[in-house]
């Protein structure tokens, strides 16, 4: 990943400086496709983040991109997104992740692509990601950009905005699929709230309620602009910062102790937060994460994968044994203890109570509590060991899925390296979060001796 002069290689730019290019004609979109299409070349045979993957179509579409009349108004003109394999996007096949789901080539582009499309965006290419979404980490072996020895967090999108090889990405967050990736890549990663954007192949929910749409970019601005592509709204950073964070470190399931590093990232990034003009007041509070939580969101995960799977036709018999696993046991669940309807209205009305007593506008905490797996040290385990690796790495994220709460993922920098901290917001707040995170990304923070050098296990 070196050796490159980042002053004239286009895979360096942001969106908006590749927007910004192509309104003005310094660069066309075929030259923007034609940049990422060498970077692919040249690194995804190392990566593997790419599942589908058409160098002719990407320069079509591109080409396309710049004969349009109003390439100059369009908000992502010429920008390379890349979309996980359960997207559909017309021409591939979408495989869910696995091989016990092939499936023709799709006939139309998925909602969500279309939206994209329409705003000058060029779909690079469809990405690798664990069978169904359902694991933390991936399918075979896709390699972390950071570190190759590593594992991206399961997330071929994540692999490949990370390695400049895509400039923008969206995902499916029904565990912690955006903001697990995002911490273990280095960039932001946004989970919406319910219904702000909408689900892949028109769905009114996703796994029992957990999941949500969103976008993943190695810039808050970023993940900003794609986010208005996605809701066609307009997303403005320039809000009110918050005024009362509360800063928690401790870890919503009882599994797993949080390593120095992640702590000192925390801590560091409130103290950012509590420096400069837009100081906010931040305080030590721990939000009242209830007895029997993980259990809430684990059967919620099974019967929803449980649903999935029965919708897609998968065949257990061809799928990884994990998979089949999860979907048997989510079967038992729908059929003798469906998932309680009011639980997470409970949960979000018990930490939006607590919220409101205490005046936070936000919750800061770590993202993740250890390093990623090792790429590849999970292929072929069984149900338990794999729930076990993410619930011990993992467990920051679910809460706020079965919650329905807003949350951003963003990177500071402990000794050089990017360490993700997770700010939760309450409904409504995707903007100022994306602004929160904005003010963290890529910044040093104090560690005041906090943080022992990372140890990769």
């Amino acid at each position: 990943m070196e050796g490159l002069d980042l002053t004239s290689d286009l895979t360096a730019l942001t969106a908006a400086e590749i927007v910004s290019r192509v309104h003005d004609g310094r660069s066309s979109a075929v030259d923007v496709a034609r940049a990422h299409l060498a970077r692919i070349a040249a690194h995804d045979p190392e990566i593997g983040a790419f599942a589908e993957h058409d160098p002719e179509r990407v320069l079509a579409e591109a080409g396309g991109v710049d004969s349009r009349a109003d390439r100059f108004a369009l908000p992502l003109a010429g920008v390379p997104v890349v979309v996980p394999d359960d997207v559909d996007v017309a021409g591939y096949p979408t495989r869910h992740g696995s091989a016990a789901t092939r499936t023709d080539p799709a006939r139309r582009d998925d909602e969500l692509v279309k939206r994209m499309r329409a705003a000058g965006a060029v779909v690079i290419g469809k990405a690798r990601m664990p069978e169904l979404a359902v694991w933390g980490f991936s399918h075979g072996v896709t390699r972390n950009p950071l570190d190759p020895t590593l594992d991206p967090g399961g997330s071929g999108v994540a692999a490949a905005v990370a390695a400049r090889m895509a400039v923008l990405a969206i995902a499916t967050d029904g565990g912690g699929a955006i903001r697990n990736p995002a911490a273990c890549c280095g960039l932001v990663g946004l989970k919406p709230g319910p219904q702000v954007v909408p689900l892949p192949r028109g769905a009114d929910e996703h796994w029992c309620g957990l999941g949500a749409t969103g976008p993943l970019a190695r810039t808050a601005g970023d993940a900003a602009l794609l986010l208005g592509v996605l809701t066609k709204s307009d997303i403005d950073l320039d809000v009110p910062g918050p005024r009362r964070i509360a800063l928690s470190l401790r870890v919503p399931w009882p599994v797993g102790r949080l390593q120095p590093d992640h702590r000192a990232a925390a801590i560091g990034g409130a103290a950012r937060l509590r420096a400069g003009p837009d100081a906010a007041i931040v305080a030590f509070a721990d939000p009242p994460y209830p007895r029997g939580l993980a259990t809430q969101w684990l059967r919620r995960w099974q019967a929803g994968v449980a649903r999935e799977a029965d919708a897609i036709g998968l065949d257990l018999d061809a799928a990884e044994r994990r998979t089949a696993a999860v979907v048997r046991k989510g079967r038992r669940v729908l059929r003798f203890t469906p998932p309680a309807a009011g639980a997470p209205a409970a949960w979000r009305d018990r930490v939006l109570a607590w919220m409101d007593e205490g005046g936070y506008d936000m919750l800061l905490g770590p993202a993740t509590i250890r390093p990623p797996v090792r790429a590849g040290a999970m292929v072929g385990q069984g149900y338990r060991t794999s729930v076990l690796a993410m619930a011990t790495r993992l467990p920051c994220a679910p809460a706020w899925n079965l919650a329905g709460l807003p949350a951003v993922v963003a990177p500071v920098l402990i000794g050089g390296r990017p360490v993700g901290v997770q700010l939760v917001g309450r409904p409504g707040a995707e903007a100022a979060l994306l602004a929160t995170a904005a003010r963290l990304e890529r910044r040093a923070v104090p560690t005041a001796g906090a943080a022992a050098p990372r140890v990769y296990a």
